[in-house]
């Protein structure tokens, strides 16, 4: 009877950590490669660019204008992506409060936006609505913190 408890958390183990070995690769494929892109965009001068036409806004919610590419890439893409554009950008306690504040009003607008259509909500008036209650939240944040 023991020998079969032991064997049943052998099978356990080995199950999960396959799983967590497979989940690994799956979030690698997205996480690794934005991080180059955000570190290649960066050393090539074409980050710079995009912060300096974001800048005004991203100022504003208290985020240096680099910070408008992770919000890009946390709406368009999932979060994950946007934890290796964070790293990639070296941000402070304070910055990603707000950033991660704001992407979790407003990330994953594509996939959640074609499921909140099949409910038959106004999906313009829903992703305007996550957008500037996102921009607000992170006004509101740079205020407080």
């Amino acid at each position: 009877m023991e020998g079969t408890n032991f064997y049943n958390l052998k099978i356990a183990a080995l199950r999960g950590i396959q799983k967590g070995f497979n989940i690994t690769c799956e979030l690698a494929r997205t996480v690794i490669p934005v991080y180059f892109l955000i570190t290649i965009l960066k050393y090539s001068g074409i980050l710079a660019i995009i912060a300096k036409i974001f800048e005004p806004v991203m100022r504003s919610v208290g985020l240096p204008g680099e910070a408008s590419l992770i919000f890009v890439i946390g709406n368009v893409l999932n979060l994950y992506p946007t934890i290796a554009a964070i790293a990639a950008l070296k941000m402070t306690v304070k910055q990603v409060t707000i950033i991660a504040v704001m992407l979790l009003l407003s990330h994953n607008l594509f996939v959640e936006t074609a499921v909140s259509r099949k409910t038959g909500i106004a999906v313009w008036y829903l992703i305007l609505l996550r957008i500037v209650l996102a921009i607000l939240s992170g006004y509101l944040l740079n205020i407080i913190l």
